[in-house]
């Protein structure tokens, strides 16, 4: 098979010919239709440099995080998974027998790994030794137990939007986002904001509240649902003030900060003083910045400030489901389509970061 690589440190891909994997007893064999680019992938190729304490695949390696695809071939314990199947290869990979593991929580071992990506420990340098496949090569291996079924209704090019996706969909039910709630969106205009847009409207979220600095795009974000959701420039009003003045008085139930590193303390600050008392603040953009809190007001006001990492297969099943269903609408994404060849200059497009609406893939199979 053909497979873009990284052989150095801060080099370019290069397209090489090696072998094509065979599975394992539970694995599965996925021809690749769609792989996401991230925009942050040029980071972490060069290991994040202050962030050291992520771990990265020995070179040369195989990146791409969000892959999707065709099954082609199956382990022989593989059962419930067939040949033809279309399915998203969700990427977190765990040890399997640790202590977090044994009692159903991968994402939470010491060993987590995000196939085709980084990792979050030493330990990770063993799972890429099992999976060393990313997105960015014609055939890519994985567990049975970590794909999620495709339905008709969810185009390749969108599937390769899951991590995305799935990332804000974990911080909404962490922030009991549902029927009849409110919920503030930091950065609603981007690639993790956006998506949780869709997902909070698809959720049933009564109102969905959108800051973002891009005036344009907040628009068309608001666009979406107009009777549901209020976007406000950020820099132009309290946000505090402005979330209480449009839920009377009282607040938002959750506030999902989807802010990356490199955005300041003070736009995460700012959203505390959205929620309603007993409201809670769930972080997934990794928003790096050390920020100050007054935790005696917090307690008082039982608010609380979460971190959520990732997201399970069940979710990403939920997900497929409500696509499915049609209450999750995907068809807002603007595809802009590579192919294996091009994967340089995909990357290149995607780190201008237009925004959420863009969604570059790679496509490594006919």
């Amino acid at each position: 098979m053909r497979a873009a690589r990284i052989h150095q440190a801060g080099g370019q891909f290069e397209i090489d010919v090696m072998e094509r994997p065979r599975p394992r007893e539970r694995d599965v064999v996925v021809a690749v239709k769609a792989a996401g680019v991230v925009p942050n992938l040029r980071n972490v190729m060069n290991n994040y440099g202050d962030r050291a304490y992520l771990t990265v695949p020995e070179l040369p390696a195989i990146y791409g995080l969000d892959a999707a695809g065709v099954v082609e071939e199956v382990g022989t314990l593989v059962t419930g998974i067939a040949p033809g199947d279309r399915v998203y290869i969700n990427p977190g990979r765990s040890c399997g027998s640790c202590h977090a593991c044994r009692v159903g929580e991968p994402i939470n071992c010491p060993a987590f790994t995000f196939q085709g990506y980084f990792g979050f420990g030493p330990a990770s340098q063993e799972i890429y030794k099992l999976y060393p496949y990313g997105g960015f090569c014609e055939y890519a291996t994985a567990p049975a137990d970590g794909l999620v079924k495709l339905p008709e209704a969810v185009s390749f090019e969108a599937a390769a939007r899951f991590g995305y996706l799935g990332t804000a969909y974990s911080g909404l039910r962490k922030a009991g986002i549902g029927p009849g709630k409110t919920v503030l969106i930091n950065g609603a205009s981007g690639t993790l904001g956006l998506g949780a847009v869709l997902l909070a409207r698809a959720m049933g979220a009564t109102r969905i509240l959108g800051v973002a600095r891009n005036p344009d795009l907040l628009a068309r974000v608001r666009a979406i649902d107009p009777s549901r959701i209020e976007v406000l420039v950020a820099g132009t009003e309290p946000v505090g003030d402005w979330a209480r003045r449009l839920t009377g008085g009282l607040g938002v139930d959750g506030v999902l900060d989807t802010l990356g590193p490199g955005a300041p303390a003070e736009a995460m600050l700012d959203t505390i003083g959205a929620l309603r008392r007993g409201g809670r603040l769930v972080d997934v953009g990794g928003m790096s910045a050390p920020i100050s809190v007054n935790m005696h007001a917090l307690m008082c006001a039982q608010v609380s400030l979460v971190g959520s990492l990732w997201f399970s297969v069940a979710e990403g099943e939920e997900m497929a489901a409500m696509a499915a269903a049609g209450t999750l609408d995907l068809s807002v994404f603007e595809h802009q389509r590579f192919t294996l060849d091009e994967v340089n200059e995909a990357l290149s497009v995607a780190e201008k970061r237009a925004g959420g609406f863009v969604n570059v893939v790679v496509q490594p199979s006919a």
